[in-house]
């Protein structure tokens, strides 16, 4: 316990800093995604199809402009202004979802939301890893992640409160969002100083052929095994969904991301600062099969007590595998294209849940919510051979930054 506390004193006030703009902006964002598909399905008339194919478009449109922001700041040599650009575009959609009154209206409002996260996402990740030392990065990375995270519980909470208080005005809860966003902004801005690049280092395009090339095979077997992962975990909101199959009322939807992401949250310091002591390809193997033992349950049945099961199992999946990836792209990939390998990765990554989410949606509208969840394990095993089969990005031979 000492070791926890005497680590988290080492961690950069940077770090911190970015922890809590995470959070402030999670708790705006999840007070409107975790009522977000039942408010399309009940109050606009979406289709399940519909609401995997709205939520698919709207992730993969935010991993994909992280390739072209991440690039840009390896060749700007700055993070921040990107940052703040990001998390300025998501606060200023947020009041576009209470004004939303059909489902057009909704993916308007979702892609800017994302466009903004999208612009954020790279250039925060790589900031991350200028910040942190190496020895630090993976609890760097964890303790983000964990801040994080805690916002996106206290939003479902919070979103569960005012609907009751509310009398499910979904709207009314959706102008509260509108608060937290903006102060995420005032907190970067002001907060997070970004260090100092050498003077005088040339300008280079970092996505030339030859600077591609530095990109080494043990990032690109990141990068597809990440690929394949998300594959396998679809958007969390057919996990609300399932639940409000098995009966669990609107107001307390919210109630599925707050179980998760209070897993998700205890979870990814502990084991972001285990993966500073130990191989990574172990550790993500056993994070698939956590994901696996998840999907099994929300297969069987959407009983509260199986889905209980699920749902703390995919948090858990998500604290072991999520801060980890992000570490494992930063150390497969040199310094001054941090940037880049993060867009590319998410690149893979956004195509990958779109078609997650959109097959999701269609399994589920054509045989059920069990071949949705089923489907999932397939992708994991898939994901298990292809870290079976990776050379070099274990933890020992991933410091080669070069």
């Amino acid at each position: 316990m000492s070791t926890s506390f005497s680590t988290l004193r080492r961690i950069p006030p940077a770090i911190w800093a970015l922890g809590f703009v995470s959070l402030l902006m999670d708790v705006s964002s999840e007070l409107i995604h975790s009522l977000l598909p039942v408010f399309m399905v009940t109050s606009l008339g979406a289709s399940m199809f519909a609401v995997g194919l709205i939520e698919g478009v709207a992730e993969a449109t935010a991993l994909i402009v992280k390739v072209f922001s991440g690039a840009l700041s390896d060749y700007w040599g700055k993070r921040k202004p990107l940052a703040v650009m990001g998390y300025g575009l998501g606060a200023v959609s947020k009041p576009l979802f209470a004004l939303a009154t059909s489902v057009d209206f909704v993916v308007a409002a979702r892609l800017l939301d994302r466009v903004g996260k999208g612009i954020r996402g790279a250039p925060r990740d790589a900031l991350v890893a200028d910040i942190a030392s190496p020895a630090l990065r993976g609890a760097a990375f964890g303790l983000r992640q964990s801040l994080d995270t805690v916002g996106a519980f206290l939003g479902p909470l919070l979103a569960m409160g005012l609907m009751v208080l509310w009398a499910n005005d979904f709207r009314a809860v959706f102008w509260v969002a509108v608060i937290p966003a903006f102060l995420a902004v005032g907190l970067l801005f002001f907060g997070v100083q970004e260090p100092e690049k050498p003077q005088g280092a040339k300008r280079v395009n970092p996505i030339r052929r030859e600077n591609l090339r530095r990109l080494r095979k043990a990032y690109w077997w990141v990068v597809a095994i990440g690929g394949v992962f998300t594959l396998a975990r679809f958007s969390e909101a057919f996990l609300v969904l399932r639940a409000h199959e098995g009966g669990l009322p609107v107001a307390f939807t919210p109630l599925v991301l707050v179980g998760m992401n209070v897993v998700y949250a205890v979870s990814a310091y502990p084991f972001g600062k285990l993966s500073d002591s130990m191989s990574h390809t172990r550790l993500l193997a056993f994070g698939l099969v956590v994901l696996i033992a998840a999907d099994a349950a929300l297969a069987y049945s959407n009983h509260w007590a199986w889905m209980s099961v699920g749902i703390v199992l995919w948090g858990l999946h998500l604290g072991l595998t999520q801060g980890l990836l992000a570490t494992m792209v930063a150390d497969t990939a040199p310094d001054d294209l941090r940037g880049t390998a993060y867009g590319f990765f998410n690149l893979v990554s956004g195509v990958a849940l779109l078609v997650a989410s959109g097959l999701a949606g269609l399994i589920w509208d054509r045989l059920g919510a069990s071949f949705t969840f089923l489907a999932g394990t397939l992708f994991c095993v898939v994901a298990l051979g292809m870290i079976a089969a990776a050379p070099g990005i274990s933890h020992s031979n991933a410091k080669q930054n070069t």
